[in-house]
């Protein structure tokens, strides 16, 4: 699509000051801010009008690998900046690289928490219609774990054909970056809020 059709691309827009993709990507945020919020709250009613709730060693929790999980988040938050940096110094394929290197950060953390956290409690039957808890559970941490996967989707389109963009608009390019960065930022935000919420609280 030309720029004469979507005139704020790569410009900012006068009276918002973004260009239309970081507007939109916001918008966006938004609404996962408040569905995410929802469920947030609705975590702590459940657990404060519960007396019964389980305790850490109930709920079989391991904080080791989730805190390898949060390092990794946070590792692939950096790797998505350099990214994005890359971008802006004209080196597109350092920014292929830290994509590449981005999206596997995030299979780590899917295969870690598939292999080493669903599978093990789905095998001793630890699953959603076990208890209040693990429904909960398993809604927040799986759906965060479909919001990573649509990221990588998402950077796999950029790191392949979606780099065609870069030949033909590399400013327009780099935005986009900025715009899929911003989205795995939130996602992992999600996720640091997530790790104390279940493993340390």
């Amino acid at each position: 699509m030309s720029a004469e059709v979507l005139p704020y691309t790569v410009k900012p827009h006068p009276v918002s000051g973004l260009y239309s993709g970081k507007m939109g990507i916001w918008l966006f945020l938004a609404s996962e801010v408040m569905l995410f919020g929802a469920l947030f709250s609705t975590y702590i009613f459940l657990r404060v009008g519960d007396p019964a709730w389980p305790s850490h060693e109930e709920t079989h929790l391991s904080i080791p690998i989730g805190t390898i999980n949060t390092l990794i988040l946070i590792t692939s938050s950096i790797t998505m900046v350099m990214a994005w940096a890359s971008c802006k110094m004209n080196n597109i394929a350092k920014a292929k690289m830290w994509l590449t290197v981005t999206a596997g950060l995030a299979l780590a953390f899917l295969v870690l928490k598939f292999s080493l956290e669903y599978y093990p409690k789905i095998q001793h039957g630890n699953v959603p219609s076990k208890s209040t808890f693990y429904a909960i559970y398993f809604t927040m941490t799986g759906l965060h774990a479909l919001h990573i996967i649509g990221g990588v989707a998402v950077i796999a389109y950029f790191i392949g054909p979606g780099a065609k963009l870069w030949k033909t608009d590399p400013e327009y390019y780099t935005n986009r970056i900025e715009c899929t960065g911003l989205y795995w930022h939130f996602v992992d935000l999600v996720w640091i809020f997530l790790f104390p919420v279940f493993y340390l609280l």
